[in-house]
């Protein structure tokens, strides 16, 4: 069995087939077409996993931080902590709506084409950024908990561990690039249906915008897609195709959370990830935190609000004294 660094609740080995009997799948010279209609799948579960650790690691974030207090009060008071969770939280309700996107896909694949055409280009999409996305908001997660983070006692360090595997496994990231521009230039339904899904999305955006009374740059990246993907050719798209499939994987996200998500998540995200004027070009190359520092504090309470377990309880309001004598409690039982 191979001794990695992570998942080792999961044993892995390479197996060698000799004079083994095997039965053709598809059809002569079509077999990487026929293998892709099961890691698409496959490909899901990644995202799904992913999506699942940054769910878990946002949430030990805040309830630690909604027990440790630091200069007089709890960290989740702080205005700084306050931004960084908030900022976990948006990334993991990102996506979260867009897995959720992807199944309903697969689900109506066999009687729509439309579906079948869009999770085949969006599913490649979601899989590349949300699994590159695990670890950075592990890492994160673990550093909200300070040395306590660090220590094999607690769960962040297994998580963290765990996090880089999905981005990793069914194809790592430039084979998912270049997945990605293949499939651009060999199956145009599969472009449309990408581009009518996130061209849906910009009349919810412009109300969203209006409601707030702040744009974004939403409707402006659609369309520089749109346009990027009517001119350009693959071969001129594959040096910067990372680049290229990081907008793509944002704005789908975008609108996954516009047309299905909370309305004040999807605000939020429009702020923070599409701010006027950047054309998209911040997306998320910035710290956690920082970006939603300048999101109005109704929304930095809403995101926080969403994030516990327990059908969105919200943290649990406590003084330095009993938040001290909670946080004794829970370390105990590790």
């Amino acid at each position: 069995l191979k001794e990695k660094l992570g998942d080792k609740s999961n044993a892995s080995s390479e197996v060698e087939y000799r004079n083994a009997w095997g039965v053709m799948l598809g059809e002569p010279g079509r077999g990487v077409r026929t293998i892709l209609e099961m890691v698409v799948h496959t490909r899901l579960d990644c995202v799904i996993g992913s999506a699942a650790l940054m769910r878990l690691s946002a949430q030990l974030a805040a309830q630690h931080a909604s027990m440790r207090c630091a200069f007089g009060k709890r960290l989740l008071e702080q205005p700084l902590m306050r931004g960084v969770l908030a900022d976990l939280a948006l990334e993991s309700e990102a996506a979260v709506a867009t897995w959720l996107r992807l199944a309903r896909g697969f689900d109506r694949a066999h009687a729509e084409e439309s579906e079948a055409a869009f999770v085949r280009l969006a599913t490649a999409i979601a899989k590349y950024y949300v699994c590159k996305r695990a670890p950075i908001v592990a890492y994160e997660a673990m550093e909200c908990h300070g040395g306590n983070g660090y220590v094999e006692e607690g769960p962040m360090a297994r998580l963290f561990r765990q996090s880089p595997l999905n981005a990793i496994w069914e194809g790592s990231g430039n084979v998912i690039c270049l997945d990605v521009l293949r499939a651009l230039a060999r199956e145009p339904d599969s472009t449309r249906a990408l581009l009518c899904e996130l061209e849906a999305a910009v009349g919810p955006a412009e109300a969203t915008e209006a409601a707030c009374g702040r744009r974004s740059c939403y409707a402006k990246l659609v369309q520089a897609l749109g346009e990027e993907l009517r001119s350009s050719t693959v071969l001129s798209l594959e040096p910067r195709a990372r680049a290229f499939v990081d907008r793509l994987a944002v704005a789908l996200q975008a609108a996954a959370l516009l047309q299905h998500g909370d309305p004040l998540v999807a605000q939020a995200y429009l702020l923070a990830r599409l701010p006027e004027n950047d054309g998209g070009a911040a997306l998320a190359s910035h710290n956690f935190g920082a970006l939603v520092a300048e999101l109005p504090q109704e929304l930095i309470g809403r995101l926080l609000e969403r994030l516990p377990t327990g059908g969105g309880t919200p943290l649990p309001e406590m003084g330095p004294a009993a938040a001290a004598a909670a946080a004794a409690a829970a370390y105990a039982r590790l």
